[in-house]
């Protein structure tokens, strides 16, 4: 029986992954984590002997979080991602696996049957320094895809517009499409959120529901609602309100942005 972990900060996510294990007979889940941070505690204490790791976490990231593993208790990884087929590349050289979203049942199992075959054959393999080559592939890739995208292409009405990612305020999710905010003015690009997510790296993007982005650069004004959820109105005055989901990882964002006591 190999024991399991599974850390995504989307409640959904976690859950296709659980429901996924539970139909292997050799996988047994021990924890379910959407916080980072819990979860790598509870890593530490509890080593699995296989773990799947969200990528794109607020918090922390995937790739952050592996960094932190002890390299003498280090499970199997596998990192469920959206990226796409460019960064995976890395993942083709490496023995660390992948899941890539969305997934079905079918592409569930041929990745357990990978990770099968890398358990039993693992003995006097470096696990950890195949799990290192691989992270800095995937940030030195994530490093030159940000720099070389300042400006995006995107529509309003029947024209397409250069826009600097900079002064991008909201994005939010639509339908197969993002709306890209500045000021009062809106404009579409065909894209998930979490490719626009990738697209705005540079800039300090915080995720505060599973369909919406703020630029914090722009936000000029915080309050909460009587439920606890954070209200953020940017510079053009577009309104966004956190979700319960995000609520605690948008308050420990915000409140590292506060001044230290005198």
């Amino acid at each position: 029986m190999m024991e399991v972990m599974i850390v995504d900060d989307e409640p959904a996510a976690r859950r296709a992954v659980r429901e996924c294990c539970e139909r292997e007979p050799d996988l047994k889940v021990i924890g379910e984590y959407g916080d980072p941070r819990a979860a790598l505690e509870a890593i530490r204490r509890q080593p699995p002997q296989l773990l799947f790791l969200d990528i794109q976490m607020d918090s922390l990231t995937g790739l952050e979080l592996a960094r932190q593993l002890d390299p003498l208790t280090l499970p199997l990884i596998v990192f469920v991602t959206a990226y796409d087929h460019y960064a995976l590349e890395a993942f083709e050289v490496s023995a660390v696996d992948y899941l890539l979203k969305p997934f079905d049942d079918a592409r569930f199992r041929a990745m357990v049957d990978r990770v099968r075959r890398r358990a039993h054959g693992a003995e006097g393999f470096d696990r950890h320094g195949a799990l290192t080559a691989l992270l800095e592939q995937l940030e030195a890739r994530t490093r030159v895809r940000a720099e070389a995208q300042p400006r995006v292409l995107a529509e309003a009405g029947s024209r397409m517009h250069m826009l600097d990612v900079s002064q991008v305020e909201v994005v939010e999710a639509d339908r197969n499409y993002v709306r890209l905010v500045i000021g009062r003015d809106s404009f579409h690009a065909r894209s998930t959120l979490q490719q626009a997510e990738r697209s705005f790296q540079q800039q300090p993007m915080l995720r505060i529901s599973r369909s919406c982005l703020v630029n914090m650069r722009h936000v000029r004004e915080i309050s909460r609602t009587p439920r606890g959820d954070f209200i953020l109105v940017v510079a053009g005055g577009t309104t966004v309100t956190s979700s319960e989901g995000y609520r605690e990882s948008v308050r420990q964002y915000l409140e590292k942005l506060k001044l230290a006591p005198a």
